[in-house]
């Protein structure tokens, strides 16, 4: 399983519609993508490490799938879409990472949050 993520650098004055980009944009690539997207996940950066600093992205989403080959051939035939897509929600050229998951959690254990009672097996 693989990881697919798109970057947005924040900078000032920098451009980014983030409703366009969450209900119409992904959508649309995601339906592309089709059954090598698992799923996906879209972020919208409010803040830096330091408390008020800017966000390093302003916006970034992963996309989960089956595997590179997999993503690389349902995104090719619309690799240009994509791209010209872009100038519809932002003005910030993205930064795209792909990543093997080695690690997948949807829950963490009750024994690991402050507070919580321990968990006995």
């Amino acid at each position: 399983m693989i990881k697919v993520s798109v970057m947005y650098p924040y900078a000032a004055g920098a451009r980014f519609d983030h409703a366009y980009y969450r209900d119409t944009h992904m959508p649309m690539v995601t339906q592309w993508l089709g059954a090598a997207c698992l799923y996906y996940t879209v972020d919208k950066g409010i803040s830096g490490g330091a408390p008020g600093s800017a966000p390093v992205y302003v916006a970034k989403c992963d996309f989960v799938c089956t595997s590179v080959e997999a993503f690389q051939a349902a995104r090719a035939p619309h690799a240009q879409e994509i791209r010209s897509d872009l100038a519809n929600y932002t003005d910030i050229q993205p930064v795209v990472q792909i990543s093997e998951v080695v690690v997948e959690r949807s829950e963490v254990p009750q024994s690991t949050i402050a507070g919580s009672p321990r968990r006995v097996r």
